[in-house]
């Protein structure tokens, strides 16, 4: 069953429960996934809804961030709540260690030598890591990398 699938049998099996809290979250995720097929007017493939849900993650953890620093623990709540279910649907995180590797692999099958490369290195990591591992992260430690040559 695709992702996108998931999310709609998810969605009816939360009503039946009951489940309010997670209901919400999974009707959010459903509006954000048909926005974006409304407004390109085509179906989302499963890289194209994974890349919606990264999104909704990331802009909750930013939530997060900011209510923390107005002293609303309460919101901050609601938003690490939210966390929890979106991560129910995304693939398992790449560990630093395992995220290292991938990079020095890319770096030698590229033959990077030097911060020029970067959209070389970046992009082979893309693919690879798409979903699995925060870009802004990756990015940074493409950088140390190649600056370290």
């Amino acid at each position: 069953m695709s992702l996108k699938g998931q999310i709609t049998e998810d969605m009816k099996s939360a009503m039946k429960a009951g489940e309010k809290d997670r209901l919400k979250v999974v009707r959010l995720m459903l509006a954000a996934i048909k926005q974006i097929e409304v407004d390109t007017r085509e179906d989302l493939d499963e890289a194209a809804v994974l890349t919606v849900l990264t999104k909704m993650v990331k802009q909750r953890r930013d939530s997060v961030e900011q209510f923390e620093q107005g002293n609303r623990e309460d919101l901050a709540a609601i938003e690490r709540a939210e966390i929890v279910i979106l991560d129910t649907y995304l693939p398992e995180q790449l560990s630093a260690d395992e995220l290292a590797v991938m990079i020095d692999k890319v770096i030698q099958a590229t033959g990077a030598s030097g911060i020029r490369d970067m959209g070389k290195v970046m992009g082979q990591i893309k693919v690879k890591a798409s979903g699995r591992a925060d870009m802004g992260a990756v990015s940074a430690l493409i950088k140390e990398r190649l600056n370290a040559d």
